[in-house]
């Protein structure tokens, strides 16, 4: 057994106290959603009441859209993740959950997404619309064409960071899209990366990730790593700096760049396959994080 399959062993809801529809949503990975606080938090109108909360509600909509997706994804890879040695154990692979009941509420949670959305804002409605098609159409086949699924998957990242600028009426800067386009994409190829490299020979189970080896995927999040570090440091030293003393928007390159290579040691020994466990439980990432968002913090709130 993994490092990654005795930990998910352990961190997994009982299964007794949780409903097999509940576990199949994942709530665990709703803290992918707090990325629609990004773009509040980078323009520093995240304490504004009105912000705060169209940020909280398109938080609390991507959370149903997600778990939309996360639910007929389920029903769609079922027999494939009976092969799984992790994901059989998925509510619908592992026959405690049916598929009929599965895609209604992945059905009802979808339309309720969408309309919520609309309710928020049209064009955030119109968000979570393009990323319930975007994970639709990859569940349905674009996550067997090797480069789509990547750039599918890392949609939906940046989808969830758009999402919190659009809901409030925020401009998103350029600096901030390529530093969201290239962060996610980082992640996503760091995903399939740990998956080929724990999985093995075991990997065939898996048919979308039959069309890379570890050396492409290396070579894809290495290169998003790289685009995503000049980005940021562009911001950093032209937009964002000179707007105070000491200068903490290039300082903050520094926690930034460290946080990147600590999620890169996770991604090389492959146990970056669930990115929401880094996050939840690497605690000198966390740290760094924390470094950051202070310097940003001071950068923003001193305009």
């Amino acid at each position: 057994m993994t490092s990654e399959s005795v930990r998910d062993a352990a961190t997994a809801p009982d299964p007794r106290r949780i409903s097999p529809l509940l576990r199949a949503m994942r709530p665990r990975q709703w803290v992918k959603n707090v990325l629609v606080l990004a773009a509040p938090l980078a323009a520093g109108r995240i304490g504004d009441a009105d912000v705060l909360m169209t940020t909280g509600l398109a938080f609390v909509v991507f959370c149903a859209a997600s778990a939309a997706v996360y639910l007929g994804n389920d029903v769609r890879d079922a027999e494939e993740d009976r092969r799984h040695p992790i994901k059989q154990h998925r509510p619908v692979a592992a026959g405690t959950l049916a598929p009929a009941t599965a895609l209604i509420a992945s059905g009802v949670l979808a339309v309720v997404s969408t309309g919520a959305g609309i309710l928020v804002a049209l064009d955030f409605g119109i968000t979570v619309a393009v990323y319930l098609a975007v994970q639709a159409s990859y569940t349905l086949g674009l996550k067997h064409q090797p480069v789509i699924d990547l750039a599918c998957v890392a949609s939906g990242f940046l989808l969830r960071a758009v999402a919190g600028g659009v809901a409030s009426g925020i401009a998103l800067s350029p600096w901030f899209l390529l530093v969201a386009s290239f962060g996610s994409l980082f992640m996503v190829a760091g995903k399939r990366f740990s998956e080929v490299h724990t999985l093995g020979a075991a990997a065939e189970t898996r048919r979308s990730l039959h069309g890379y080896s570890e050396s492409y995927l290396r070579f894809v999040w290495s290169m998003a790593a790289s685009v995503t570090v000049l980005a940021y440091s562009l911001w950093a030293f032209t937009e964002a700096g000179g707007h105070g003393d000491p200068p903490w928007a290039e300082l903050s390159v520094a926690p930034f760049v460290v946080g990147m290579l600590r999620y890169a040691v996770d991604i090389d020994r492959g146990s970056a396959g669930a990115p929401e466990d880094i996050v939840l439980e690497d605690r000198v990432l966390q740290v760094l994080g924390l470094m950051w968002s202070v310097m940003v913090a001071l950068v923003v709130y001193a305009r």
